[in-house]
């Protein structure tokens, strides 16, 4: 094999990759990087705007389109929305949340006050020297 050949099967192209990759997706810009460009290109020089096309990735038509949304007051930076369900249920949780706070104050108040008898109820024993126990045995 003489040096020609050998130096032709280095350069060969090695075969493209097989794997295919996932479904292609459009590219979509957030109205606040619209607004940026659009604001750049409008204090760009001329002949600025090509080179900030290529930086991005831009094509031409996008601009006037953008320009155009601008114009027409379409394109302005907004409160995200909020993807889901509509959050009807805020009022019905308050009053549910309110109605839960009140059982749950009067529950500890009856709660204090079985305590309380529970403790005169101890002292009585005490008192009259029953052993609670015993009681607790025969029944």
């Amino acid at each position: 094999m003489n040096a020609i050949t050998a130096n032709a099967v280095d350069v060969l192209p090695s075969p493209p990759d097989p794997e295919v990759t996932a479904k292609a997706r459009r590219r979509t810009h957030t109205t606040a990087y619209k607004l940026a460009i659009l604001e750049e290109l409008d204090h760009a020089k001329p002949g600025e705007t090509g080179a900030v096309l290529r930086r991005e990735g831009l094509y031409s038509s996008s601009l006037v389109e953008w320009r155009r949304q601008r114009k027409q007051g379409e394109l302005r930076i907004q409160a995200p929305v909020r993807r889901g369900p509509p959050a009807v249920a805020k009022i019905h949780d308050a009053v549910e949340l309110n109605r839960l706070r009140r059982d749950n104050a009067r529950l500890e108040r009856q709660l204090a006050k079985a305590h309380l008898i529970i403790g005169i109820q101890k002292k009585a024993a005490q008192l009259l020297a029953i052993d609670l126990g015993q009681i607790d045995d025969e029944s």
